[in-house]
């Protein structure tokens, strides 16, 4: 059985990763969205086990002392992380499973997940980044400054990634996303079980 792909969308608060990871989970056949802990507050419309897991500070660090989260990460007061079980489990039943972290979050990944598809979202310009942010008027002045302080690190952090997307158009960017993934299930790398079937002249 072909083992399923960690696929890893990142960017800068504002370039639309959200938007393009709901959009590519409606598209994307036996692509599995995997839900993160946080301690930060709901926003509206979010819902506790489907949006985030929305835990207290105290249940967040018992998680990271009993090494249950693939990865973890402070960002704006609040904890972010990645409960590692689930994802291990649907990985090795043949599941692909999307995350949506931020750029701190992915170098961790990296680190147990070399093999894992990591793609960085960009927006169009730095002046459109902050347009999408102030338009979402969810954020206080106070955190809408960090966030486009921010920004510019993260974005460096990209070129770490292996692919970029940017995000003028977003069909556009779930096509090339698609495509990216279909192009990742037939590399050579990930085809053993494939050749060995065909080379033994197994027929399952």
């Amino acid at each position: 059985m072909r083992k399923g792909l960690l696929v890893v969308v990142s960017g800068p608060s504002g370039a639309g990763k959200g938007t393009i990871c709901q959009a590519l989970l409606e598209k994307a056949t036996g692509l599995a969205y995997s839900v993160s802990a946080t301690t930060r507050q709901p926003r509206e419309g979010e819902i506790d086990g489907e949006s985030y897991y929305f835990l207290t500070a105290a249940a967040f660090e018992e998680m990271i002392e009993s090494d249950a989260l693939l990865e973890w990460a402070k960002v704006y007061d609040n904890y972010y992380g990645t409960p590692l079980k689930k994802i291990e489990e649907k990985l090795a039943a043949g599941e692909d499973i999307l995350l949506e972290i931020d750029t701190q979050g992915a170098m961790k990944v990296q680190e147990k997940f070399p093999d894992g598809v990591y793609i960085f979202i960009l927006p169009p310009s730095l002046a459109e980044l902050e347009r999408r942010i102030r338009g979402r008027d969810t954020e206080t002045e106070e955190v809408l400054e960090k966030r486009l302080g921010a920004a510019v690190d993260e974005i460096r952090a990209g070129r770490r990634y292996k692919y970029v997307v940017t995000n003028d158009e977003v069909e556009k960017a779930v096509e090339t996303i698609l495509g990216i993934l279909a192009a990742e299930r037939h590399l050579v790398s990930r085809s053993g079980e494939l050749f060995d079937r065909i080379e033994t002249g197994r027929n399952d």
